[in-house]
Parts: structure tokens; C-alpha cells; sequence
């Protein structure tokens, strides 16, 4: 395959929304290495406001984009939010939690799309990508608990699924799909790491990075892990 073949060359723009994390952060790194710094751009809290909480944050953040992006990919999430675990049992369950949960895991990325996808090329490979988790597969589920925030994954799910068919009408050559990176060493899974399989953020990213020039048209609207597999819903 020529250089000049493959999707991330000095023709693809990417824009990283949540890029302050720990996998936006080294995505971020690695992406200016493939394509070039001036084709990276950045979308975070700190730097643009930008705020699942308030709404109209993501609408006057997308207004200030311009031009193109081969890459769109969204990088938020969060597994404890305030300071509260994943739930062992129903019993922990609490309406506020699992609200936060769909606001900033499902809501949150759902608007993205929606204010953000015109910025996807009509020609050619396009691509947008959210970082899901296994645990949001319900096929997958053997253990229970984590209520709120497999829920809230599973929901995010359908909607990289329902997206993917509307994107399809626009450009027949669009990819959108959803990514489980794996379990990734950092601020946010520390307490978690502890008799399980983990890689560091570096790892995660090449792995995300070769899914997505792996991926096509063919494979939108999937739900795939960090070794491009296919996991079920």
C-alpha cells in the first residue's frame, strides 16, 4: 500500500474532543507525529468551556469550527463521576448518579454528533469514533453491577449505531463506530488496575489509531475492541 493510501497522511485533519485525558492527551501526540501538528485541532474543558453539563457549550464550540475533518474523535467519558464508584449492587443505585452517567457517557457524545458531524468530508473516508467500554456490551454482561455506567455504554452504543446510518446518506464512504481501548492505566481506572489486564495509554492509542485505518464503510455503526474484533451488543 502507497503512503500516500493510507488515511492518516498530510491530507487528514483531525479534531479530539476531550483531549485533556489521559488517551486525548497521547492521541493528540501521536496524531501530530502521523499527519502534522497543524492538522490536529483540540476541543477540552480548560481550553474551550466546552461542558456536557451545559449544553450550549458544545453548539458554540462546534460554531467556531471551520473547514473539514477526515477525523472526528471523542475522547470523554467518566466511570466515577463526583466521587462515586460504580455500583456493586441495585442496592447502590441512585437517580442523580445514573443521570450524570447518561449525561456525560451517552447525552454528551450523542450532541457532539449532532452539532459536529457536518464537519465529516461528503467524499471520500470519513471517520468519527467514541470511546465505548466492554462493559456496556449486554451480551457480554456476566458479572452484573456497574448499573449506571454499562447502561449508560450500552445506550452510547445505539447511538454510534443510529448515527452511522444517518451518516451513511451524506457520504456512503463514512465510518462511524464505536471503540473499547481496553482497560487504560490512569487517573481514572487506578483503583480498578488490581488483578487485571491493563496497557498504558501509549498502547491504547496505536491500537485505536491502526483500528481506524483498519475500518471502513463496510464496518460503520459497529461496536469494536482495541484488536478491531467485533463485540456484541
Amino acid at each position: 500500500m502507497n503512503k500516500n493510501d493510507l488515511f492518516f497522511n498530510s491530507n487528514c485533519r483531525a479534531l479530539i474532543i476531550g483531549s485533556t485525558g489521559s488517551i486525548g492527551r497521547t492521541l493528540v501526540t501521536m496524531l501530530k507525529e502521523k499527519i502534522g501538528v497543524d492538522n490536529v485541532e483540540t476541543i477540552n474543558r480548560f481550553d474551550n468551556g466546552f461542558n456536557f453539563l451545559k449544553p450550549e457549550t458544545i453548539a458554540t464550540t462546534a460554531e467556531k469550527q471551520s473547514g473539514e475533518f477526515q477525523l472526528i474523535l471523542d475522547a470523554t467519558g467518566a466511570l466515577e463521576i463526583n466521587g462515586t464508584r460504580p455500583e456493586k449492587t441495585f442496592k447502590s443505585l441512585e437517580y442523580t448518579n445514573m443521570v450524570n452517567h447518561f449525561t456525560i457517557n451517552a447525552i454528551g457524545p450523542a450532541l457532539i454528533i449532532k452539532h459536529f458531524m457536518n464537519f465529516l468530508p461528503r467524499t471520500g473516508k470519513s471517520v468519527f469514533v467514541t470511546l465505548s467500554a466492554r462493559v456496556g456490551s449486554i451480551g457480554d454482561n456476566k458479572l452484573g453491577g456497574w448499573v449506571s455506567y454499562r447502561s449508560s455504554k450500552a445506550a452510547l452504543n445505539q447511538i454510534v449505531k443510529t448515527a452511522s446510518i444517518e451518516l451513511t446518506r451524506t457520504n456512503p464512504h463514512s465510518v462511524c463506530i464505536a471503540i473499547h481501548p481496553g482497560t487504560v492505566k490512569s487517573k481514572l481506572t487506578e483503583r480498578y488496575l488490581k488483578g487485571h489486564p491493563y496497557v498504558e495509554p501509549e498502547l491504547a492509542v496505536k491500537n485505536i489509531l491502526r483500528v481506524i485505518e483498519e475500518k471502513s464503510s463496510k464496518d460503520s455503526g459497529g461496536f469494536y475492541d482495541y484488536r478491531g474484533d467485533v463485540i456484541p451488543w
